[in-house]
């Protein structure tokens, strides 16, 4: 198999973020490019160096696991610190929202005794989702060397944000409607932008957990 062949394999095998993924294709290309030129100055038909050149590196069989773990990590590491960063901000911006635009008086008075305990869940489980994604990231990161399966890693923040996200809608709906008297303030134009930017956050984790559970079934197919 001469080199192009044997990177558009590799390549074909590899699952992952455009950039990273060119990045360790690339590098393999010039490893191998490196290594047939070095054969042809010893006297090497091309053919034959380039040949020489990726039977030594190894068959794509055996490259593509070490490969397909980096891209795996790296996408983890990704969406563990967009979770990291995002949640925090999003539970942030709607707590300085109240605190502008309050509720009357008689509209927090008027509250269920349940309205506190699942605003409180709330916060709970986005404040959690971060502080795992931050976890993850450190695991995936400094911490890899004690980490052997960083697939199951990744995975589990994929399942994480499609688990989180739903509770998340779904308690953030009970605290918007759940009450006669409504607490919700907010006039039209904060509400709006405070909205569209949980939304684009919301998007942005739910479009990286899709990436990470498909990276994780390639990891398990090129293993």
């Amino acid at each position: 198999m001469l080199i192009d062949d044997y990177v558009a394999e590799l390549d074909d095998a590899l699952a992952g973020p455009h950039g990273p993924k060119r990045d360790l294709v690339v590098e393999a290309r010039d490893s191998l490019l490196d290594t047939a030129e070095a054969l042809e100055a010893g006297g090497l038909g091309r053919a034959e160096a380039e040949r020489l050149a990726v039977t030594e590196f190894g068959a794509v069989a055996e490259i593509a696991p070490g490969y397909q773990a980096e891209l795996t990590a790296h996408s983890g590491r990704r969406l563990g610190l967009l979770l990291f960063v995002s949640v925090p901000i999003t539970v942030a911006m709607w707590s300085v929202l109240w605190r502008l635009y309050p509720a009357t008086e008689q509209a927090w008075t008027s509250q269920p005794a349940w309205w506190p305990v699942v605003s409180l869940l709330l916060d709970i489980v986005q404040l959690g989702v971060g502080l795992y994604g931050g976890l993850v990231t450190f695991a995936l990161s400094r911490g890899s060397r004690w980490i052997r399966r960083p697939r199951l890693a990744t995975r589990s923040l994929g399942v994480l944000v499609w688990t989180a996200l739903p509770v998340t809608f779904g308690l953030s709906l009970v605290l918007s409607y759940g009450t006669g008297t409504s607490p919700n303030t907010l006039t039209a134009l904060p509400a709006l932008l405070a909205n569209l930017v949980t939304l684009a956050m919301w998007g942005l984790q739910i479009y990286g957990a899709t990436r990470c559970v498909r990276i994780t079934r390639a990891s398990v197919r090129t293993a």
